[in-house]
């Protein structure tokens, strides 16, 4: 009785297949036949194969075309796997050269003008594909994008972080000049105290203690000796009290004066931290995930027009995915398609828009002639503050 046949789920198969799937040693493989053999036999054999020298016949009428065409496939493959996986990165050559070969039917050196990974490595960075670097560790690269649409958003990025640093150099120097200013002020208007000191030991220190009053703020404080004479010798204990609590409002009133000035000095500040804030958070777009919005386009139909919907997901700066409130349905739409929804007042709502950007707050009145609204931050830093003038479209409601 023969033996039995073994089919395609035997161990010696599913060993067979998994062989011939994976990579195999560089030095079996042709790349004229673009054949891959086991081992050095199977090499052997189809190196003395009719096929075979039938494609070194063709390589030997032109072979500077076949090299020249391998070479350009191997650079555009190795240049796409440095572009799409390691972008402007600095990166070991060898790693980027194994991460090419991972792929079965890549294009191998063997078949270039290269001879070795290191000598690629250094045509990359003479023709100025990449920035070659050679260290104790070996080379490393690092891809240079070329692409126009990439070099015009550098460009444009470039630009704009120059441009918060000049404002923000600005506002600093702005805020430093504040500072000397009031600081001169303050100088100013600062009494200096020395010592006690008496030249001879029989020489006496006299202290005079005076009241000054100035009659422009201040009309209602008499002079003491008119007082006296006018109210007359017999002037009881509470008079006295009287004009005390008079003078005690007077300096009240001329500290408070005073003080308003000093805070003229750090109102100006805060409103200039309050423009600098407004200026870098003011954006084109305001979706954020959680606020209820409003449907506004008769593209679609009148089922959801008008109607209210949460945004769940944000697909970019001006997509979004609302989910309807009464139908539930989800709904991909433009932000020009969306507007905001006022809560009532005392409810939670987002700031979406303006220096506040991103903050929690609470709706405290609403003004219907100016289109604006008073809040109050919730969360945060700045928690508690309460802010005036918030127009409509800068606050959402937040879903509960």
């Amino acid at each position: 009785m023969g033996k039995e046949k073994g089919g395609m789920f035997t161990a010696k198969a599913i060993g067979t297949r998994q062989k011939a799937k994976g990579l195999q040693k560089l030095k079996f493989y042709c790349q004229m036949c673009q054949k891959q053999c086991r081992d050095e036999n199977g090499f052997k054999c189809h190196t003395t194969s009719e096929s075979h020298q039938r494609q070194l016949l063709l390589f030997a009428d032109n072979p500077g075309q076949f090299l020249a065409g391998y070479s350009n496939e191997f650079n555009a493959g190795f240049l796409d796997v440095m572009k799409r996986t390691f972008a402007s990165k600095r990166v070991y050559a060898n790693v980027v050269y194994q991460e090419y070969i991972k792929d079965r039917e890549h294009i191998h050196m063997n078949a270039t003008r290269w001879v070795s990974l290191g000598g690629y490595v250094k045509w990359l960075g003479r023709e100025g594909l990449c920035r070659v670097e050679q260290t104790e560790k070996g080379w490393f690269l690092q891809y240079i994008d070329r692409d126009p649409d990439a070099i015009l958003r550098q460009e444009e990025l470039r630009k704009k972080k120059k441009l918060e640093k000049d404002d923000t150099e600005r506002t600093l120097k702005y805020i430093e000049e504040q500072v000397e200013r009031a600081k001169e002020q303050t100088a100013e208007t600062s009494k200096e105290y020395t010592e006690l000191k008496r030249e001879t030991e029989e020489e006496k220190v006299v202290m005079a203690f005076t009241k000054k009053i100035d009659p422009e703020k201040n009309t209602k404080i008499l002079p003491k000796s008119t007082a006296l004479e006018a109210l007359g010798a017999k002037r009881s204990r509470a008079d006295l009290s009287d004009t005390a609590s008079v003078f005690s409002e007077s300096v009240s009133s001329m500290s408070g004066a005073a003080a308003k000035r000093k805070m003229s000095t750090l109102d100006e500040i805060m409103m200039t931290e309050e423009k600098f804030k407004e200026k870098r958070n003011r954006k084109d777009h305001w979706l954020h995930e959680g606020i209820v919005v409003k449907v506004v386009t008769s593209k679609l139909s009148e089922k959801y027009n008008k109607k209210k919907g949460v945004i769940v997901e944000l697909k970019d700066e001006f997509t979004a995915i609302v989910k309807m409130l009464d139908s539930g349905d989800k709904l991909k739409l433009d932000q020009m398609h969306l507007e905001t929804v006022i809560p009532a007042i005392g409810k939670p709502l987002l700031v979406v828009n303006g220096a506040y950007r991103g903050c929690r707050a609470v709706l405290d009145t609403i003004s219907e002639k100016d289109y604006s609204c008073t809040i109050t931050i919730s969360a945060g830093p700045t928690a508690g503050r309460v802010i005036t003038g918030m127009q409509y479209e800068d606050i959402c409601k937040l879903d509960q």
